[in-house]
């Protein structure tokens, strides 16, 4: 998906609230204080690798260096470029003003699972997309989830959410986040 064909699918969502929930995870997403300490893990089946390309297109192009990923990886190759060689051990060694992005259109698997609230407990932010992995939502400080009836699919939402994190803009305030917190009790506003 291009610019234009994302800019045209936010033009398309403008009434939703998809736009909104989007650029509030594209922002969780900035707030990793070094580079290299953003972290986006996928499945075994499924690693993110477009979605990593993308952020760091955003980082290069923004100026954000903290937003260049570090793809994390279930079996890399030993003989892998550096890049593509972070196994999941680098999990383990995540800390506070760090950041954990698990990508997971499927279930997580509980090895997976056992990570990331490993990492939550020394500090680290868990932000998450999913596919309604509500044991993965819950251990996510900040989670957005895509039901399989969303008005876009899965790959559409890593493009809205990697566009949203190079984006100038500001950080939800209380009320914002207040707002947030209510439609996820009393769930999604429908229109018809």
């Amino acid at each position: 998906m291009d610019t234009g064909s994302v800019t045209l699918l936010r033009e398309m969502l403008a009434s939703t609230g998809w736009v909104e929930r989007t650029r509030e995870l594209g922002l969780a997403l900035r707030a990793t204080r070094s580079p290299g300490g953003l972290m986006v893990v996928g499945t075994p089946e499924e690693e993110p690798w477009h979605l990593t390309a993308h952020l760091g297109d955003e980082a290069r192009l923004s100026g954000l260096p903290q937003l260049a990923p570090t793809l994390v990886r279930w079996a890399p190759a030993p003989d892998a470029p550096a890049h593509l060689r972070v196994g999941l051990e680098r999990i383990g060694r995540a800390r506070r003003g760090e950041t954990l992005f698990v990508v997971a259109e499927e279930a997580a698997p509980e090895t997976l699972l056992e990570r990331v609230s490993d990492a939550r407990r020394t500090g680290t932010t868990i932000l998450a997309l999913d596919g309604g992995d509500t044991e993965l939502a819950a251990l996510a400080h900040d989670a957005l989830t895509i039901p399989e009836r969303a008005p876009f699919s899965f790959d559409g939402a890593q493009h809205l959410v990697s566009m949203a994190a190079g984006e100038a803009g500001r950080r939800p305030g209380l009320r914002d986040r207040l707002a947030r917190l209510l439609e996820r009790v009393s769930g999604p506003r429908i229109t018809d």
